[in-house]
């Protein structure tokens, strides 16, 4: 896929409020009203990372997840980061 220079992040960060540049990978943390509600949407990305064949890393801390992308297999941020962040956004 490639990766994206710094400039073309810069300009996807902006277009993709909410996530933040973290090194190489991209993140955003989102809360819900508890436990339950939080592993429901747990489930809404995972069915959209297979769908995508690109998995986040995944943290759940009660009502609070927070979600990592990276393309791991090239090494950094590629536009599958940013496609998938976008979709995410949609839930």
């Amino acid at each position: 896929m490639g990766l994206l220079a710094d400039n073309d992040i810069v300009a996807l960060l902006e277009a993709t409020p909410g996530w933040e540049r973290a090194g190489d990978s991209i993140t955003t943390t989102v809360t819900h009203a508890g436990f339950l509600p939080a592993v429901e949407f747990v489930n809404r990305v995972a069915a959209l990372a297979e769908a995508a064949d690109h998995h986040p890393d995944i943290d759940i801390r009660w009502n609070t997840v927070t979600l990592t992308l990276s393309t791991h297999s090239d090494g950094g941020l590629t536009a599958k980061d940013f496609a998938l962040a976008k979709q995410i956004d949609t839930l």
